[in-house]
């Protein structure tokens, strides 16, 4: 499998005159087609729901495309719940997810009539005495521990994970849980992440549809909704083959005919919670080069840095890059595509064969639409770019200005040399 840009250069040098890179733009078309074949895919459950993990893409532009196509939203922060608020979505289409939670988001949850999704034996006390009472529906968040595997591949090892109730806390809390009133259940699991293989959702649906059942034996607990949250993935490199998600749909649907409908749970609804899937091949970075370095390696330097797209300076994720208007030509050149960061992992590329690049090449950093922006930061002083959206009609839209120096200070605001900072003329 290719890689190919979804915006074109011509696009791109258009869209500069007004907006300069670096930015991160995304492809509405791409997303739009994408949430309805995850619609589809899961039409055979009644009850299905996607909830889009707001961490991955905190743009009210991008969800509201989301929520055309019956998204809410999966929280994990005050801030995030707040962003959600302002945007009217509330009541069920909110999913609160979070660890190690401060009473005031627990607060500002349940005000909203978010459906709390509990992480730790112990919320359970928390939440009661943070509200006052407990809503009548109630997650839990389910870590079985040890390694998680397809077939002899291990995928990811929840038991080193901070998150969730064990087995026995599952069981326990549960009985608590219906022992206080509460009259709504549901169980939660993420344990793998970025997952590119079409098993992983079915072999997780079974663990969760057997514990749903042996809890129903066990506690008398009836589970309303099961949720398989996130982990499927994207093909970061050209040699991977993309999930087919009607494939993922369909392997969760035998499986659930096989364990739930025998026990007479055929009512229970399936929910999800996809970040990466939904929006990451559908935005990308775009960036100049304006340096080239001549040393022990050979590098080319551009206006993007880590603040950017931090995913390859922290965990040495391999993004795709294209060269615009350069497809056709070899990559014959070896190159680290470094930022200007005062930290020597700030590489988007390390040893990467490309074409030969000029200053003023413009170039795509592919599959940033998910955990791009949001993960960004302001080390060195270094502001976040803009945000624009590919409209269907070829137009490009403003979705989120580049930060400024005065965005910046802003925090200083209440000092006198914040005063003078935020007084003084800004570049």
């Amino acid at each position: 499998m290719s890689k190919k840009a979804f915006v074109t250069r011509e696009q791109i040098e258009e869209i500069t005159k007004t907006y300069p890179t670096p930015f991160h733009i995304y492809d509405e078309k791409g997303i739009r087609e994408n949430a309805q074949a995850l619609r589809e895919a899961f039409s055979w459950n009644k009850g299905f729901k996607e909830y889009f993990a707001v961490k991955a893409t905190p743009n009210p532009f991008l969800i509201d495309i989301l929520r055309e196509y019956g998204c809410g939203c999966d929280c994990s922060s005050l801030t995030e719940l707040m962003l959600c608020s302002a945007m009217g979505v509330e009541g069920r289409d909110i999913m609160f997810s979070s660890n190690d939670t401060p009473a005031e988001e627990f607060e500002y949850a349940a005000k909203m009539g978010a459906t709390i999704n509990l992480d730790d034996f112990t919320h359970i006390d928390f939440l009661e005495k943070t509200i006052g009472r407990l809503p009548e529906t109630i997650s839990c968040r389910y870590n079985p521990g040890g390694l998680f595997k397809i077939t002899t591949d291990i995928m990811d090892n929840p038991g080193d994970a901070k998150y969730g109730f064990t087995t026995e806390q599952l069981f326990e809390g549960f009985r608590i849980l219906k022992e206080k009133g509460v009259k709504h259940f549901g169980i939660h699991a993420f344990l793998a992440s970025n997952t590119v293989t079409n098993e992983y959702y079915p072999m997780l649906a079974k663990i969760l549809f057997e514990t749903a059942v042996k809890l129903k034996r066990e506690t008398g607990v009836h589970i309303k909704f099961i949720n398989l949250s996130g982990g499927i993935g994207i093909p970061y490199t050209p040699d991977q083959e993309p999930n087919d998600i009607r494939v993922i749909g369909d392997g969760v649907r035998r499986v659930y005919e096989e364990v739930l409908i025998p026990e007479g749970m055929g009512d229970v609804a399936i929910y999800t919670e996809l970040g990466r899937f939904m929006l990451g091949p559908y935005g990308c970075l775009v960036t100049k080069a304006i340096h080239q370095k001549h040393t022990h390696k050979e590098y080319i330097g551009v206006d993007a840095c880590a603040v950017n797209l931090m995913r390859p300076a922290m965990y040495g994720a391999y993004h795709h890059i294209t060269v615009m208007g350069k497809e056709k030509q070899p990559c014959d050149c070896k190159y680290d595509i470094a930022g200007s960061l005062c930290e020597n992992n700030d590489k988007f590329a390390i040893d990467r064969m490309l074409p030969k690049i000029e200053i003023g090449d413009l170039l795509v950093i592919h599959d940033t639409g998910a955990h791009g922006f949001s993960m960004g930061y302001n080390y060195n002083g270094k502001l976040k770019s803009a945000e624009i959206l590919l409209r269907e009609d070829g137009k490009a839209q403003l979705i989120r200005r580049a930060e400024t120096p005065a965005d910046y200070f802003a925090t200083f605001d209440c000092f006198e040399v914040g005063r003078g900072l935020l007084g003084s003329r800004m570049p």
